[in-house]
């Protein structure tokens, strides 16, 4: 997740109120957390009662065309884990444990010999265009939504899985394994294959009631069954990373606890509340980066018509809860933007952008981040233009209309979420959290104030990391529990709140954005 518009930069040292270098008797524990743009190393301990984390590596993550396929350079990032995890020994005298965790939906599969059995395509791949409707022809959509509570969306690991089958794919023919990212690489730490729950719900193949494998999606799509080992949950410890790791890195003995390897599931994680997974929340969180996945932490899913209507998800979150939740366009037509300007060779900073939008006409143009010419342009200002002819509306005079367009279709869209959201756990919502990158955009947060007309609270930005980090204390008895965890959070990080200052000036646009 990378911070839009800010005045702290990412790339500098992790700090909460004032890094202190951990004691040589003080458990480290190594939290590897992927995203869809970059990976790092970070390192969190606790010193004089506060949670500190510092970054120890950071790298980039690339994904690769190769013939006509879209895929991530496993390789590349393993080699950049091992560089991490070497500092880190190096760095630290008393590490705790390793845990990874990632984005969700995309898998690797290995045969029997244990080796990978083809490529990781990405969640960007093209061979999953058109596949929701071929789909529907083998199990009609309303038996899927029934069987998993999961939001339809073509990048799903069902439907990856389903165009693999569709195509002949040799890879899915041997395989003998399937793993999702995060498992990958608790894999190459331990040698022991696993495959941990939170991330195996977004592959649209888990049933929320029993939280295991749909055995009956799987043979109704003909998907091999064997490839789908048992689930375990976070916190469990796999064991010590394997010989072959130790020599390179120096972790000798370190266990490999599994966080909550889906990277949403570890954000809310840090979500600075004071209860854990309400029957009637009054409170629900963005976790804002490329993507924002906005909803809910709840007792239970909501696995009914409503929520397939508005085609939100039930996905496994800590402990047995729900995470119920949208996944919105997020920061990436805001990024797009700005690659857009860096090939014609005028990249500006992302606070001269923020700056800009703040100084921009209010609402001269409406972007939805979710429409579907949107999630892959080629240009993103030339997709933005060619969007506002087709809805009649004027071509932006300047970038700063770009830039203040990105950032309110966001708030528009959060609006929207926030009314299906509070209809489908039947209360009013209070408080928005946003955590992670995006939560350091405080225009986008005065933004989502105003246009859902709630309390927002900003912060912690380095949600992922501490949920990770989190979970491998609760797994190594640092912690008792995620209420325990989430006073240390509170303790340990700064917040900002925004109030509403102009929500009726949103009341407009919203019924025009709503027309989109």
């Amino acid at each position: 997740m990378f911070p839009a518009g800010t005045l702290k930069s990412l790339l500098d040292p992790l700090t909460c109120k004032g890094l202190t270098l951990p004691m040589d008797d003080t458990n480290v524990h190594l939290a590897i957390d992927l995203g869809g743009s970059s990976g790092r190393v970070i390192a969190g301990f606790v010193h004089a009662g506060q949670l500190q984390l510092e970054q120890v590596h950071r790298f980039a993550n690339d994904a690769v065309w190769i013939q006509d396929s879209l895929q991530w350079d496993l390789t590349n990032l393993w080699q950049q884990i091992l560089a991490g995890l070497r500092m880190a020994s190096d760095r630290y005298s008393k590490i705790a444990s390793v845990g990874v965790d990632s984005w969700g939906v995309d898998y690797i599969l290995l045969d029997h010999q244990d080796l990978f059995a083809g490529p990781a395509r990405t969640y960007r791949d093209p061979r999953t265009v058109g596949i929701l409707e071929k789909a529907y022809e083998i199990v009609p959509r309303e038996d899927i939504f029934a069987a998993t509570g999961i939001q339809f969306m073509v990048i799903n690991s069902l439907y990856q899985l389903l165009a693999a089958r569709l195509a002949d794919e040799t890879s899915l023919k041997i395989a003998d394994g399937y793993l999702m990212i995060g498992d990958c690489f608790h894999w190459l730490l331990t040698g022991k294959r696993s495959i941990e729950a939170t991330n195996a719900s977004t592959s649209q193949l888990i049933d929320p009631t029993t939280k295991t494998w749909s055995d009956d999606l799987i043979e109704r799509f003909g998907l091999p069954r064997n490839i789908f080992i048992d689930l375990i949950e976070p916190g469990s410890t796999l064991g010590p990373v394997q010989p072959s790791v130790a020599s390179v890195t120096g972790l000798e003995e370190v266990p490999v606890v599994v966080p909550a390897t889906h990277d949403t599931a570890s954000a809310v994680l840090s979500v600075p509340v004071n209860d854990f997974a309400p029957d009637k929340p009054t409170w629900c969180y963005i976790s804002s980066g490329t993507w924002s996945l906005m909803g809910c932490e709840l007792s239970e899913p909501r696995v009914n018509a409503l929520c397939s209507e508005l085609n939100f998800t039930n996905e496994g979150g800590v402990g047995g809860s729900t995470r119920l939740l949208k996944n919105i366009g997020g920061l990436w037509v805001f990024q797009q933007i700005r690659k857009a300007l860096e090939r014609r060779g005028d990249p500006p900073s992302w606070d001269d952008m923020v700056t800009a939008a703040e100084s921009a006409q209010p609402f001269a143009l409406l972007v939805n981040p979710d429409d579907p010419s949107l999630v892959a342009p080629e240009d993103m200002i030339t997709a933005i233009e060619q969007l506002a002819a087709s809805t009649g509306q004027a071509s932006p005079t300047d970038h700063s209309v770009l830039f203040r367009a990105a950032l309110e279709g966001l708030a528009l869209r959060y609006r929207a979420c926030l009314e299906m959201l509070e209809s489908l756990v039947g209360n009013r919502i209070e408080t928005i959290h946003i955590v992670g990158g995006g939560s350091q955009n405080h225009l986008l947060c005065q933004m989502t104030a105003d246009a859902c007309n709630r309390t927002v609270i900003a912060g912690p930005v380095e949600a992922t990391a501490i949920g990770n980090v989190m979970m491998q204390m609760i797994g190594t008895g640092g912690l008792d529990s995620v209420a325990s965890g989430r006073v240390l959070v509170r303790k340990s990080f700064d917040t900002l709140e925004f109030e509403p200052q102009n929500p009726d000036a949103w009341t407009d646009p919203a019924s025009r954005f709503a027309k989109l």
